[in-house]
């Protein structure tokens, strides 16, 4: 039986979720640290298969391929940035292979990362080169059969733009996510409501838009808050991390339960998100309560930050739009002219 198309599940499904972490459970699985995950595609098949399927059996109805840093530039790390259409093709074949196993819809998303280099006119990286990496890297994952292209964890406009025009020239459905790490901005000082708008100038206009990693849960529906606010039209990723990151004896542990990531599951669907899943430290484990928490619930009104606060743990002034700095200047700015 024919499964819908990734767009048309979107359109005509109340939600659909999203798998967890890669590299956080790739850890737990072995992956040592300075070790690229995009090798496990040749070395580890089995974890990374094994992994997709857990996701899956968790509920899932999109997986992301093992290739966050599959562009040339993050592989030149490595020195293999000649390996970018082997990586990523045998990526995408783990998970299709994975999601044919069953016999509902499960969508294989192809995972694109950012180059870890800066563009111009801030930094030194060209347009055009940007362009072509993200093009290399889209063309290899269509070939390996991914449904749709997932630009995630983005931080400038710019890196954003080359992106979207790169994956764009493969032909399929394109998701984008930005990361507002840094008191509700991005690294480069987007704000979601700033990125809602930016994402509706884009050269191809992506299926859904949102917002992945971050600070961790609360921060993150704050942000979903912003987006939706300012594209109440789009549909709206949430990708948020399971909890906030603590070290303990030598390694990142993530405060998120299983039953706190069921709880910002439902308030995400309030938020206005369409796409719901988890990022760093999500399980299988979380996103199977986050699926029995979705299941037969129906959306509910816009969440306020209180709601957010007393449910999910704090919320960042900034993250509450609530920008002192500017204000200050304002009332400055004022001052002097009176």
């Amino acid at each position: 039986m024919a499964h819908p198309s990734f767009t048309e599940a979107l359109a005509t499904r109340p939600w659909l979720l999203a798998d967890g972490a890669t590299g956080t459970n790739y850890f737990q699985m072995g992956l040592v640290s300075g070790d690229a995950p995009e090798f496990w595609n040749f070395q580890h098949t089995d974890r990374v298969r094994k992994l997709h399927r857990e996701f899956i059996e968790a509920g899932a109805d999109i997986i992301l391929t093992n290739t966050f840093g599959g562009n040339r530039h993050r592989l030149k790390l490595h020195n293999d940035q000649d390996k970018v259409r082997e990586i990523n093709m045998a990526a995408a074949k783990l998970a299709r292979a994975e999601a044919g196993a069953v016999s509902r819809a499960v969508y294989v998303a192809g995972s694109i990362g950012p180059t870890g280099e800066i563009f111009m006119p801030v930094g030194t990286m060209p347009h055009e080169e940007g362009v072509s990496a993200f093009e290399e890297q889209a063309m290899a994952l269509k070939e390996g059969g991914v449904d749709v292209l997932w630009i995630e964890t983005m931080s400038s406009e710019e890196e954003l733009r080359a992106a979207v025009e790169g994956a764009a020239k493969a032909g399929l459905p394109l998701v984008t996510t930005m990361s507002f790490d840094t008191n509700g901005r991005t690294m480069m000082g987007i704000t979601p409501k700033a990125f809602g708008a930016l994402a509706g100038s884009l050269s191809t206009q992506p299926v859904a838009i949102g917002a992945n990693c971050g600070v961790g849960a609360s921060e993150l529906i704050a942000t979903i808050l912003g987006i939706s606010e300012a594209r109440p039209d789009a549909a709206v990723v949430a990708k948020g991390n399971c909890g906030i990151p603590q070290y303990k004896d030598g390694h990142i542990h993530y405060t998120g339960t299983p039953e706190l990531m069921a709880d910002y599951a439902r308030i995400a669907l309030d938020a206005g998100a369409k796409i719901i899943g988890g990022c760093c430290g999500t399980s299988p484990h979380h996103l199977a309560a986050m699926r029995k928490s979705l299941e037969g619930y129906t959306r509910g009104s816009r969440p306020s930050i209180e709601l957010i606060e007393e449910r999910l743990g704090p919320v960042s002034v900034l993250a509450k739009g609530i920008d002192t700095a500017a204000e200050g200047a304002a009332k400055r700015e004022r001052r002097r002219g009176n």
